[in-house]
């Protein structure tokens, strides 16, 4: 039988996670909210808004309403994340064929997880994360929700990220550190001490270079 899923964000990181869903067995359908102006992502159509997607569940159209967010953007992606759950939509979680996942993880309703990541034992993922390609979250590292671990980044054993933190390309974190909440960690950099919340943190080592 045929799974059906609704993609909300047709970008280049939607085009991604259509890819992984597609490798899982599901049929996609995008809604963006460029819609009309924008009706295709390659050869992917686009069928309406985030709000044209929520009218059509609310009909008595039968819809599978299983649906994943694929917006980048951590405070965007809560937003439509949200409202889509209050909707009743299914918010499903996609887990690339190629990631690692221990068997004693957990990973959240809405996160997506990428091609070669890996997430290992007793690890917990919030909702709505990306783990983006190669990164790895290791044993006992907590990530808060709407959280973006950027490709090769690497987090070692007991760390923890707050919510909706951005960890860029290439850093790396080293054991038992704590960043806070809305962080940026600029590509590159590695992290050898605590974080607050709500700062720019760019390095090797990191220091703060902006507050929020």
């Amino acid at each position: 039988m045929t799974k059906n899923l609704a993609i909300v964000g047709a970008s280049g990181h939607g085009k991604v996670i259509a890819d992984i869903a597609e490798q899982l067995g599901y049929t996609v359908n995008f809604y963006d909210d460029a819609y009309p102006s924008k009706k295709n992502i390659e050869h992917w159509a686009i069928h309406g808004t985030c709000a044209n997607l929520i009218a059509l569940n609310n009909t008595t159209t039968t819809l599978n309403n299983d649906v994943v967010v694929a917006i980048g953007n951590n405070e965007i992606r809560q937003q439509k994340i949200q409202l889509l759950q209050q909707s009743n939509f299914n918010i499903i979680t996609l887990i690339h064929p190629t990631a690692v996942i221990s068997q004693y993880a957990a990973i959240a309703a809405g996160t997506v997880v990428f091609a070669g990541a890996a997430i290992n034992a007793f690890a917990k993922v919030g909702v709505g994360c990306i783990i983006n390609t190669a990164a790895v979250v290791e044993h006992d590292s907590i990530i808060g929700d709407f959280t973006h671990i950027c490709p090769n980044a690497a987090l070692a054993g007991g760390v923890s990220v707050g919510a909706k933190c951005w960890v860029g390309i290439g850093s790396q974190v080293m054991q038992l550190i704590a960043i806070g909440d809305n962080c940026l960690i600029g590509a590159g950099s590695t992290v050898v001490k605590n974080i607050p919340d709500n700062v720019t943190a760019y390095g090797s080592p990191a220091v703060v270079i902006k507050s929020d």
